[in-house]
């Protein structure tokens, strides 16, 4: 576990540069979760340090699997001083214990919810997870272990989100290329829906 987070922070900090601030939360039950912040220019990146340490299970199985399955971790980018945004920091463990606390697999796609602003003054309760590949790269483990992968998070306002539900995730991602959306505006309205 430790050689795995060890290789995963070496990946964030080839890829993102050295972070200028960490935290880290614990879960009742669940490992320890880090959170590192990395600022490039007028953007901040949020990335967990901490649920790529087990594989994912699928909550169907009798018995988890303990060196096979999905392993990732989640990257948030924001425009820098608009909102509070480190304080996303505890949704942002939140997410990444899902897998250990739900059971579930986190894959693109997929939403997440935190029931709560992601940060103070934030329209958004949920995030899309996206497509890996993009900023950072797949880290290749040895095997058996399946690779970690970097997932970004889209957030999502609460009518995106529903709209999302009916219609899908490229649905709605379309909706946001179409409309120009800014996705790193902390601060953003919804897309228009209709």
């Amino acid at each position: 576990m430790a050689e795995v987070l060890a290789l995963v922070e070496a990946r964030l900090r080839t890829a993102l540069g050295e972070p200028d601030a960490r935290a880290a939360v614990t879960f009742l039950g669940t490992d320890r979760i880090e959170v590192l912040r990395f600022t490039d220019g007028d953007l901040v990146r949020y990335a967990t340090l901490g649920m790529s340490a087990s594989p994912m299970s699928d909550p169907t199985a009798a018995l988890a699997d303990p060196v096979k399955g999905p392993r990732a971790e989640l990257v948030l980018t924001v425009r820098a001083g608009l909102a509070d945004t480190d304080k996303a920091l505890r949704p942002l463990a939140v997410l990444a214990a899902s897998p250990q606390v739900e059971g579930v697999v986190v894959a693109p796609g997929a939403s997440l919810d935190v029931g709560e602003p992601l940060w103070p003054g934030a329209p958004f309760t949920s995030v899309l997870v996206a497509e890996p590949g993009g900023l950072v790269e797949d880290l290749d483990l040895d095997e058996p272990l399946d690779p970690v992968r970097f997932l970004p998070l889209l957030p999502m306002t609460q009518n995106e989100a529903a709209w999302k539900r009916v219609h899908g995730a490229p649905a709605l991602q379309e909706k946001w290329l179409n409309g120009g959306t800014d996705l790193r505006d902390p601060l953003r309205r919804s897309v228009p829906l209709d």
